[in-house]
Order: C-alpha cells, then structure tokens, then sequence
C-alpha cells in the first residue's frame, strides 16, 4: 500500500514538475544506500540498550519478579 501510495504521488509530481520527479527517481536509491549505515547503528544501539537493560533488572527476576 506504501509503494502504491508513493507511485501515484510521483506520477503526480511527473505531471506538475517532471524535472523533479526525474531527480527524485535518480537520488532515491543513492540516499538509501547512503542511510544503511545509519540503519545498521540504529540497530546496534537498540541491542546494546536492550543488553544494559537486562542487565539492570536481573537482579529483580533472580529474586523472583515478573514484571
């Protein structure tokens, strides 16, 4: 449904301003492949985040506690 929605939002920009709707069709792929490592650290901080995180309450589900 995304795609979908994106598709017709360019055919419309195609109709509007076809030099724009062609750099856009160019320089998306380049600034997706420019934002995987910034993806790829998002998820490596949500982990490390997520570990100090059980760290901190197994004390509490040591002792019994289920939260």
């Amino acid at each position: 449904m995304q795609f979908l929605m994106f598709v017709v939002l360019w055919c419309l920009l195609l109709v509007v301003a076809w030099p724009l709707a062609l750099a856009l069709l160019v320089f998306l792929p380049l600034l997706w492949l420019l934002s995987i490592p910034f993806r790829i650290v998002g998820v490596l901080l949500e982990a490390c985040i997520a570990f100090i995180k059980a760290l901190f309450f197994l004390p509490a589900r040591l002792l019994g506690h289920r939260g």
